[in-house]
């Protein structure tokens, strides 16, 4: 399957580093985008979508859109929850440039390292395709059995990589699909362990490596008492912010002149993983999730409908933060909507 090409940055065009320089919709989406966004902020709390909280759109490297609800704005910063996925697969791009991690070679894991176990086998490629077979329950209603409650907020929180390490195969490894924050945990303590660094170590390489490159300063990754990454869930960071990892990406990996992530790296995220009949919510990379906004697009969703999106053929990023998860649905299809007025 060939992968829609990645736009370069216009010429002409500075660089988000600093500051977004400002664009423009364009003449033929202003009417749709801005009937689209007055439905979404006509009010705190909506029946439709729930709370929107920021908007923002890129085009071309430029910023054409932004708007935020009462109470929010530009400096506030937006939780990412599972959109720290998709930094924790950028940060094992890193490694795996410096030659420090192979995704195909087995994950190393303490738990999984006694003879005979077939655990022993997942590779970091399964964990970041959401196909290690590990027994996991992704429920986030308090109500019902919940092993990602249990990992963020329960017995767990203390050590996520270990609770998550813990679980037993379900599937054989590379044989079935689901998705498990859990397995994201496993990777960032791998990587940890890859870099010997944690805590406040782990957070100085992502600094360095990731976030002050492309400018990216409101970030705030935390931390569990092991000194893991808590990489399923939590990174705050502005609605910029947020487009600047984006763009970064639909710039493949390339910042200002200078290559971040390693060649390859963003096209092996927006690789479709097999799934089997019937698995959840839609395609699936390497911890990005592909077409939401139509073919070619791959996005960074989090709970409650955090949205990062990126539309190689429209040269587009589109950053929605809100509280919305009983709206999930219809903020994907609102987010669509917004895209495809691009393509009018």
């Amino acid at each position: 399957m060939a992968l829609a090409p990645l736009p370069p940055q216009p010429a002409g065009v500075a660089w988000p580093t600093a500051g977004w320089p400002a664009g423009e919709l364009p003449a033929h989406a202003r009417a749709a985008v801005t009937a689209l966004a007055d439905a979404a902020f006509a009010a705190p709390v909506t029946e439709a979508l729930g709370e929107t909280h920021a908007l923002v759109i890129v085009q071309g490297g430029r910023l054409v859109y932004e708007r935020y609800n009462e109470g929010f704005g530009p400096e506030a910063t937006y939780p990412s929850w599972s959109k720290a996925k998709s930094i924790t697969h950028a940060l094992v791009g890193l490694a795996v440039g410096d030659g420090k991690l192979d995704v195909h070679a087995p994950a190393e894991v303490p738990e999984w390292d006694a003879p005979g176990d077939p655990r022993g086998a997942i590779t970091l490629d399964q964990l970041l395709r959401m196909s290690s077979g590990l027994d996991w329950v992704e429920e986030y209603s308090r109500d019902k059995p919940s092993d990602v409650i249990d990992m963020l907020f329960g017995g767990g929180r203390g050590d996520v990589a270990g609770f998550a390490a813990a679980k037993p195969l379900a599937h054989a490894p590379d044989s079935f699909f689901y998705y498990s924050s859990g397995t994201t945990n496993i990777v960032a303590r791998a990587l940890g362990r890859a870099l010997d660094a944690s805590g406040p170590a782990f957070e100085a390489f992502m600094r360095e490596r990731l976030f002050d490159p492309i400018g990216m300063k409101s970030a705030m990754p935390s931390f569990d008492a092991a000194g893991t990454f808590i990489g399923s869930s939590f990174c705050f960071a502005t609605a910029r912010d947020f487009a600047r990892f984006g763009l970064l990406h639909l710039r493949d990996g390339i910042w200002d002149g200078r290559r971040l992530l390693p060649q390859g790296w963003v096209d092996y995220a927006r690789t479709p993983t097999f799934q089997q009949a019937g698995a959840a919510d839609g395609a699936y990379g390497a911890h990005w999730w592909l077409d939401i906004a139509g073919p070619g697009s791959f996005s960074a969703n989090g709970y409650d409908g955090q949205f990062t999106v990126c539309v190689p053929d429209l040269d587009l990023v589109l950053v929605r933060h809100g509280a919305s998860e009983a709206q999930k649905t219809a903020v994907k299809a609102w987010v669509a909507e917004l895209v495809d007025a691009f393509r009018a």
